[in-house]
């Protein structure tokens, strides 16, 4: 039965086909025609979605996609390019894996309400649910609480499900009510309920965390490898333990994550965590929001351990913006939230890989 909030004069989500993967070329006619029920119903949740952030006053911005760094955080990788000016000499630049540098700039600049549609690039990544050249939908508010951006969140799933007719979400055989309240979880109860892993335990002894947490994730039946690190250590029961149960039947908000995972975030009142929370649905993250970190010294000592140690498992590292740190010293206290577009939209059609919902995606370089 069709949810009360949605419109009856949709075509209903069932309906929409599911087409193959991208393999084809998806200008030819044939293959457009099968698609474009569900590219259609993408424009109608972003012209959705730019309502609600203009009925609450969101100006909405458009930062450049060109930076001298793309971004610091370890497992992203950038396409790397350069500048050339008139004299032949070169500059590195980069395409950037997230807009929340620049915009963090124009908070501190002086802007309240700020929402981007941002084209970004994140290099490695191409799988059912990932894409090289994707849509961030992201959004700040200076100066109002963290906890405002989980109803923001919880209100994007509403507005995309009305759009798509979607009286429930799906992903490959899991469903969610986008309608229902969401669940919330600490990162810590999730572990507990679903790992049996006491987490904010093997983060009280520096030292002994990591064979702490090695252990307690062995006795849950998880391989770990001898060179696994704390974090490669959370991952793995993240993604085998805890991830495959969020957002079943309702969204859940996964809240509180370690501090020493993340970087651009500020502490919450256990120094242990940080204000950072991600939203799940049908298994599948959604979004990710943090009280934004505005101590400036901090920042730069965070990305600097972040990119040693992209260094070290990699063997590349990219420059430090020393015009964000510049800005951040004077940026007021802050909320943000990137949320993945695409991802929204394959929930809200039932598609089940990203290059079903994009107008033009990449072209397959093995044809």
């Amino acid at each position: 039965m069709p949810h009360k909030d949605m419109p009856h004069q949709e075509l209903p989500r069932q309906d929409m086909p599911r087409v193959p993967p991208s393999s084809s070329r998806f200008w030819a006619p044939h293959v457009h025609a099968d698609r474009r029920p569900i590219l259609l119903a993408r424009s109608r949740i972003v012209a959705a979605l730019r309502s609600w952030f203009a009925s609450r006053e969101f100006v909405e911005v458009e930062t450049g996609t060109l930076r001298i760094s793309p971004g610091n955080e370890t497992h992203l990788h950038a396409f790397a390019t350069a500048l050339a000016t008139t004299d032949g000499r070169t500059a590195p630049l980069y395409l950037r894996t997230s807009p929340e540098f620049a915009c963090k700039k124009l908070l501190a600049a002086g802007e309240r309400r700020i929402v981007e549609f941002a084209k970004v690039f994140r290099n490695r990544e191409r799988t059912p649910l990932h894409h090289p050249e994707f849509t961030l939908l992201e959004w700040y508010r200076a100066g109002e609480p963290y906890g405002v951006l989980i109803d923001d969140c919880v209100a994007m799933l509403r507005e995309a499900a009305r759009a798509a007719a979607a009286a429930q979400f799906t992903y490959r055989g899991r469903s969610s009510d986008p309608f229902a309240a969401p669940e919330r979880l600490t990162v810590a109860e999730a572990f507990a309920r679903f790992a049996g892993i006491d987490l904010l335990a093997t983060l009280n002894n520096e030292a002994a965390a990591r064979e702490h947490f090695a252990h307690a994730a062995q006795a849950a039946g998880i391989r770990i490898a001898d060179d696994d690190r704390w974090a490669d250590i959370f991952s793995r029961v993240l993604v085998e333990r805890i991830e495959p149960h969020l957002g079943i039947g309702r969204s859940t908000i996964l809240d509180e994550y370690p501090a020493v995972l993340s970087a651009l975030a500020k502490p919450a009142r256990d120094p242990r965590v940080a204000e950072r929370f991600e939203l799940y649905v049908c298994g599948i993250e959604l979004a990710n929001g943090f009280g934004e970190l505005t101590d400036a010294a901090e920042q730069r000592r965070r990305l600097e351990e972040e990119m040693a140690e992209k260094e070290r498992r990699y063997g590349e590292r990219y420059p430090l913006d020393d015009d964000f740190l510049a800005a951040l010293a004077v940026m007021p206290e802050a909320s943000g939230v990137a949320l993945g577009l695409d991802r929204l939209v394959m929930l809200a059609t039932g598609a089940w890989r990203i290059d079903q919902v994009l107008w033009t995606p990449l072209d397959d370089p093995s044809q």
